[in-house]
């Protein structure tokens, strides 16, 4: 369905009248049909590496949802960083073309780069806070070092600077500025964090790594090296338990719900090969979710 929505051009018929660009982007030579590049760019992007918010993006109204793919996309280029780098000197300097980027941006001078464009696009249509980028930008600095968080309320505030902040910008594509849909969304924010922390596990564990919170590992009398040798003993369910337990506080809703039901199923053994499954069923699910107006 999400490829559909592609080929059909849903994308990019919403931005088939885009703003004039200005500032180097306009002197670097970027037109209207290289603007509608830059809308498939992050469209792509997304779809790569952010599935489930790719597919979340596409149900949105028309004049969010090429501003909403620019966050995710924005986010992905972040978010991938820390795995592509082999100093940390070089994820600093790629966090600092970004602090720029958004400065630049809010300067009315974007960046010729095409996710910079686009949420170029999204700020002038929207009127987005600058403070949620940053947020966003400054937590995931935090995040280059390779360590595991000491506790449960640490990855919570890594999930609220950067999943929550990202829905606080997403709702402002919607037109939506209140206290209580910015209440919902930190908590939904902060259980993404912690789903999104577990489902990478395995990934991590391949590469000798492992982020889950200290204490509660300490607490089960589990090691890293428990993880990082895929061991599936009662302890290390437990662990996995508490942190599911957890997310499972912050939210009951559609594609992390999925998820937390998925890893119950199997008894919290994270290393089961039915969690690295992409769920063909999504788009479905999701679909039926939205025209139901239930999530």
């Amino acid at each position: 369905m999400a490829r559909a929505a592609l080929r059909r051009g849903a994308i990019g018929r919403s931005l088939a009248r885009p703003p004039a660009l200005g500032g180097r982007a306009a002197a670097a030579g970027w037109s209207g049909p290289a603007a509608g590049g830059a809308v498939q760019y992050c469209a792509e992007l997304v779809r790569k590496r952010d599935y489930e918010g790719f597919l979340c993006s596409l149900l949105l109204p028309a004049d969010s949802r090429t501003s909403a793919l620019a966050l995710r996309a924005f986010n992905v280029e972040l978010a991938q960083i820390k795995d592509s780098i082999t100093q940390k000197t070089t994820g600093l300097m790629r966090m600092q073309f970004w602090r720029d980027a958004v400065e630049d941006i809010y300067g009315d001078n974007p960046p010729h780069q095409p996710v910079a464009t686009e949420l170029w696009r999204a700020v002038k249509r929207h009127n987005l806070t600058k403070r949620w980028f940053m947020k966003i930008i400054d937590e995931r600095e935090k995040n280059l070092d390779d360590r595991a968080y000491h506790n449960i309320q640490e990855l919570e505030t890594y999930a609220e600077n950067t999943q929550s902040a990202l829905l606080y910008l997403t709702l402002e594509t919607l037109g939506v500025r209140d206290i209580h849909a910015d209440h919902a969304a930190s908590h939904i924010g902060k259980a993404q964090g912690i789903v999104t922390c577990l489902r990478a596990t395995p990934y991590h564990c391949t590469r000798r790594k492992v982020f889950l919170p200290m204490d509660i590992c300490m607490l089960h009398g589990v090691s890293q090296e428990d993880f990082i040798r895929g061991k599936q003993e009662k302890n290390v369910r437990d662990v996995i338990f508490d942190i599911a337990s957890q997310a499972h506080i912050h939210l009951e809703h559609v594609a992390l719900d999925d998820y937390l039901y998925n890893v119950r199923k199997v008894d919290f053994n994270i290393f089961h090969p039915s969690l690295q499954k992409k769920s063909t069923l999504l788009p479905l699910y999701l679909y039926i979710r939205s025209w139901k107006k239930t999530y």
